[in-house]
């Protein structure tokens, strides 16, 4: 059984209905186009890129926070660096069973390989950050340096 996409019939003679014939045409036109090439302006489509987990970075006086959604993924197939002050988070999301392409009905599920970079400001001290994996979310803790934090300074009234 092959899919077909289904197009409503609008009438040409109505008002304005060739030009919302053109609009629907064009929008599907865009949306396919840039939703499978170089939307983000780095040089690869989605499908030579992989997929973007979705990121949370937040800081308070002590710390960077980094929270990355990575469910399906296990801790091993999660790689952390950092280099010249760029923090990634890199890995590989595996296909979980082998089914012919001709047996999917829908394939929204996401798998391949990501990468994000995040440039950390320069008060943070890269030697001493944690990460944590839990249920699919990766906490990533940048502590900030003892010299970058807010220090309270009581003045003295004579």
């Amino acid at each position: 059984m092959a899919i077909t996409r289904w197009r409503p019939r609008r009438s040409w003679w109505t008002p304005f209905g060739a030009l919302a014939e053109i609009q629907g045409e064009m929008n599907r036109l865009f949306d396919t186009r840039f939703r499978d090439t170089d939307v983000f302006g780095d040089g690869a489509g989605l499908l030579e890129r992989g997929w973007r987990p979705a990121v949370d970075i937040h800081h308070d006086d002590n710390k960077v926070v980094v929270d990355a959604e990575l469910p399906g993924l296990k801790k091993e197939e999660i790689e952390i660096g950092v280099e010249d002050g760029v923090l990634t988070i890199k890995g590989e999301k595996k296909h979980e069973k082998e089914v012919d392409e001709e047996d999917y009905y829908r394939v929204e599920r996401v798998h391949g390989t990501f990468e994000r970079s995040f440039r950390l400001p320069t008060t943070v001290d890269t030697a001493k950050i944690t990460a944590k994996y839990k249920d699919g979310v990766l906490h990533v803790e940048v502590p900030k340096k003892e010299e970058a934090k807010p220090k309270q300074i009581t003045v003295e009234v004579k």
